[in-house]
């Protein structure tokens, strides 16, 4: 059958050779795609020393490109589900490329700011999280899990490679220049990409259902779709505003110990690294136990994790809890995707994914902010990760509560076979 931009893939691509394909080209637009939530979080100081601002001003930045994320992933997943990735992923590779070129000429802060939400982070970078992650779950049934945490785990690629290449780039030609050498990459690269996108899978059946109904489950209360999904919603914001703390402030953080921002960068990179492992290692997890156990698992390694940044802030020690923090959480975000497609139709896997998912990045721009507010406040970040402690544990109470409380049985009974 020839392929063009408005063929439709049949139920015989699920798991076959064309999925793999897309998924190959997922990843590498989610990685690419990601520059646009790292760039701020290394740029920070030097946005900080240029503007004169304080850490809670610096941070802004990042604030408001996650939340253009946030709201341009969840318009974005919901038009997926009409038009398919292609046009959507080229919007998002164009708006990238003009966000970075853009905000090498601003002159005030509130231009850079507004660069930021709107080009990188509403029009650009949210194209390749939620949208990608909703796409491909719609391509795979056996191996779900591992296909959404391979995508899933483009943002920690993008974390693990970029910001050592910015910084390098910041300290030989500043940031302006290195935002022009960004939009270039864009450029070159995600439209080429965006080809591989071209195919639309709307014309997958969910195959063979699972009745996850109440009576077969033995249990009589019920979650309807608006409450178990709005439960989700608040999960991801908890669960990410708590994961917010090392990565956005954990150069800031060094900084601040005296370590330098070359130190707090290579501590983001092994973090994110060993981010895609776990998250690799619980999209394995997750086709064997499900999503909402293997949300459980990551929430409490988080948490731990988390405590071990209050006693030990020595150089060595920093890089060892960094680790840590990057093997815990990594397969927290999948989950959810994983749980939506369990519980809901197919059909609706683009709005109801990214709908969670930007709860998830509401989450992360909210604590990056909260963040250094309470640095501010303080003159410290021991009480920053207190708070996101304090979320970690709300996040943790709403999966144990949909794991031994009402059983899920409003859901449409549309998981794949």
């Amino acid at each position: 059958m020839a392929e063009t931009a408005t063929v439709h893939a049949s139920d015989r691509d699920v798991d076959g050779k064309a999925a793999w394909w897309r998924l190959a080209a997922s990843v590498l637009l989610a990685t690419i795609g990601g520059v646009g939530i790292w760039s701020s979080v290394v740029v920070l100081p030097a946005i900080e020393e240029e503007f004169g601002l304080d850490r809670g001003g610096a941070s802004l930045p990042y604030f408001a490109t996650m939340i253009g994320i946030a709201i341009g992933g969840t318009l974005i997943g919901r038009m997926t589900d009409r038009f398919g990735m292609m046009p959507l992923m080229i919007m998002g590779g164009l708006m990238l490329t003009g966000g970075y070129v853009l905000s090498s000429w601003v002159v005030h802060y509130w231009q850079f700011v507004l660069v930021q939400a709107v080009m990188i982070g509403l029009l650009g970078a949210a194209v390749s999280f939620g949208p990608l992650v909703a796409d491909i779950s719609l391509w795979f049934r056996r191996r779900r899990g591992i296909a959404v945490a391979l995508v899933a785990s483009g943002n920690y690629l993008a974390g693990a490679v970029w910001p050592p290449v910015i910084e390098h780039m910041i300290e030989a030609v500043g940031w302006r220049q290195t935002h022009v050498v960004i939009g270039l990459v864009c450029l070159s690269t995600m439209l080429p990409l965006s080809y591989a996108l071209r195919r639309r899978a709307t014309a997958f059946s969910d195959g063979a259902k699972i009745d996850r109904s109440p009576s077969a489950a033995g249990g009589d209360a019920r979650l309807s779709p608006f409450a178990l999904q709005a439960l989700l919603v608040l999960a991801g914001l908890a669960c990410c505003v708590a994961m917010s703390m090392p990565q956005v402030h954990i150069v800031a953080y060094c900084l601040e110990l005296g370590y330098g921002t070359a130190r707090g960068a290579e501590m983001l990179s092994v973090m994110l690294a060993l981010g895609i492992v776990s998250r690799l290692a619980s999209g394995w997890i997750a086709d064997h136990i499900g999503g909402l156990r293997t949300l459980i698992l990551g929430s409490i390694g988080q948490c731990l994790a988390l405590l071990f940044y209050l006693p030990f802030d020595g150089l060595v020690s920093l890089y060892v809890v960094s680790a840590l923090f990057g093997l815990s959480q990594g397969g927290i975000v999948p989950s959810y995707a994983l749980i939506v497609r369990d519980y809901f139709p197919a059909k609706e896997a683009g709005a109801r994914v990214s709908l969670v998912l930007m709860a998830t990045v509401v989450g992360m721009a909210l604590g990056g902010w909260i963040s250094g507010e309470i640095y501010d406040l303080t003159g410290s970040y021991q009480a920053a990760f207190l708070n996101g402690i304090a979320w970690n544990l709300l996040n943790m109470s709403i999966a144990f509560f949909l794991l031994i409380g009402p059983r899920m049985g409003s859901q449409q009974a549309a998981r794949d076979a």
